[in-house]
């Protein structure tokens, strides 16, 4: 199974030939087993992208992305990436045997940047990006140049750079309709750019469900969802200062169409604090058995926060993606587990009690 199981839906349709998998796709919903009841609400659920074959739902965006260049003829990806964007299209065009080039945001994790350089991928970091929105601007500028060169094709995960790509995204709110009978009220869902939240928001045109769309960033990257809750139609560019990685996009991108999107489902935008968001991540892990990255904990801060606040009703059905996995960012593991160790004991100590 994979995401070409909606082939039929994606616009353009690529060849069948030219399709490249590696099993991204038809991640799991669970319900809560603790968070969800012990705010009282027992409907809450996650979809785990965290199992994809690089560890984030950005295969679903590298399988889309790579396979239209193989049926391009493209032989050279040229992309930007806060971390799992990188990892996925690294891992992707190693499979087609492309060329792929990333530039980093300056505070991405080494733990994505091992993972890109394992598949072979060649990649650079730009000081101040990620950061500084006018840095930011150019370097997408700049690869956008890079990327239209014969052979060479621009990936951004982003509507405005690279909607093929972002069909694949948009199988989320496909499996999402099929895994919870169409009876779905919330979809909670983290934003950096807002690509993510806007391809959920269209798979779930023409489904069954019709749910809010709740679109969650970091409150020092309050780019969409600050505008969002304040009524506003247009995002804002802003200096980023979360610690959140993967969630560091200081530029709107698809931030003007998410906000079109959440507001017509009748969804609303939610910023959370970093500190919560490391919560959350320990709290995932010890009391649902979910291990994953902060950026995947994001949606689940603001959907308890909704709730307890009587923003959503405690017996609605509710969905928080979670995004990647947390084997991909060192520091916040190394956080989680300050006061956690492993000693090593003699044989003699190891009684059966």
């Amino acid at each position: 199974m994979s995401i070409w199981r909606f082939a039929d839906r994606f616009s353009p349709q690529t060849p069948p030939a030219s399709r490249v998998t590696l099993g991204e796709g038809d991640t799991p919903v669970v319900r809560s087993r603790k968070l969800g009841p012990k705010v009282g609400a027992p409907n809450l659920f996650f979809k785990l992208e965290t199992g994809n074959p690089s560890g984030s739902y950005k295969d679903r965006f590298a399988a889309a992305a790579v396979s239209e260049m193989v049926a391009r003829g493209q032989e050279r990806c040229v992309a930007t990436s806060s971390g799992n964007t990188g990892s996925a299209l690294a891992a992707y065009c190693a499979a087609a045997d492309i060329a792929c080039e990333i530039a980093i945001v300056e505070p991405a994790p080494q733990e994505k940047l091992k993972q890109m350089m394992a598949y072979g991928a060649r990649i650079f970091k730009v000081r101040g990006f990620g950061v500084d929105p006018t840095i930011t601007t150019d370097t997408v500028a700049r690869i956008r140049e890079r990327g239209s060169l014969p052979g060479a094709a621009l990936q951004i995960s982003a509507y405005a750079c690279s909607p093929i790509g972002m069909t694949g995204v948009q199988t989320i709110g496909y499996e999402l309709d099929e895994q919870l009978n169409g009876a779905i009220d919330h979809v909670f869902i983290p934003a950096g750019g807002g690509g993510l939240t806007l391809a959920i928001a269209r798979g779930f045109d023409g489904s069954k469900a019709r749910p809010r769309i709740e679109c969650v960033q970091p409150e020092g990257n309050a780019t969409i969802a600050g505008p969002l809750r304040e009524g506003a139609d247009r995002g804002r560019t802003v200096q980023c200062t979360t610690r959140i990685g993967g969630l560091q996009v200081p530029t709107v991108l698809d931030g003007d169409a998410v906000i079109a999107a959440c507001r017509q489902s009748g969804g609303t935008g939610h910023l959370v604090r970093d500190e919560d968001i490391w919560a959350v991540q320990a709290r995932l892990a010890r009391e649902e058995g979910i291990f994953c990255e902060p950026a995947g904990a994001v949606s689940v801060v603001a959907a308890l926060a909704a709730i307890a606040r009587g923003e959503v009703a405690r017996d609605a059905t509710v969905c928080c993606v979670i995004t990647g996995t947390g084997f991909k960012d060192a520091p916040s593991l190394d956080r989680m587990l300050a006061e956690s160790s492993c000693p090593t004991i003699e044989l003699s100590e190891l009684r059966v009690e």
